[in-house]
């Protein structure tokens, strides 16, 4: 299986179609509060990085949507300082990466791209939420991705070293540490890997 058959089969069909809970946008604000969690007790703190994945519509209406989530993320920078840049990964899927030294702005941000696209009917466009953190001690950075295929999030810690290598370690570590304050998926099958084009970037450069 290829890695964009993969990214389908997880994030996609199978995923909604296997999916115990609906996605709700809400879930996001969840982060508000483990954010908190992952520094003070286990050391990673926010990179000011999070994304929003989606796949796109060759349509009019759809760049409607998209038009109306850049401008009023344009129009907030002014008030929150939170920048976005709009991107296309090797894939063919979209991303709106947003950079924010103040966490809670990057997730009040991510929600309103997300809940944007589905009152415009798209939330099936929808693929991944992405928070990132960085070990205040070692540099690695982890992931928590929220799945909206799924309704959960899970956590991807790869390698820093080496290519399309995973430290399950520290994903079990977030996984035990933030279930129940956060929504977990409790099947490992659907914590699916978004790997960077090389160690040590982030899975939207």
């Amino acid at each position: 299986m290829g890695l964009l058959d993969g990214l389908k089969r997880i994030l996609g069909t199978k995923a909604e179609a296997d999916a115990t809970r609906d996605a709700d946008p809400e879930d996001l604000f969840g982060m508000s509060t483990a954010y908190i969690t992952m520094e003070a007790e286990l050391g990673y703190a926010p990179t000011g990085d999070a994304a929003l994945c989606f796949a796109d519509v060759d349509n009019t209406d759809f760049q409607d949507a998209m038009d109306e989530v850049e401008a009023i993320l344009a129009a907030g920078e002014v008030e929150t300082g939170t920048t976005a840049d709009f991107t296309t990964d090797d894939h063919g899927y979209q991303w709106i990466v947003l950079h924010d030294d103040e966490f809670e702005d990057l997730v009040t941000s991510i929600h309103f791209a997300a809940d944007t696209l589905i009152e415009a009917r798209y939330g099936s466009r929808l693929l991944a939420a992405v928070f990132a953190f960085e070990d205040e001690r070692s540099g690695q950075l982890v992931y928590w991705v929220y799945s909206f295929r799924r309704g959960r999030y899970y956590p991807f810690a790869p390698d820093e070293h080496e290519s399309h290598e995973r430290d399950s370690s520290a994903e079990f570590k977030l996984d035990s540490n933030l279930d129940g304050e956060l929504a977990v998926e409790s099947d490992t099958e659907y914590w699916y890997p978004l790997w960077p084009d090389r160690p040590g970037e982030h899975p939207w450069e």
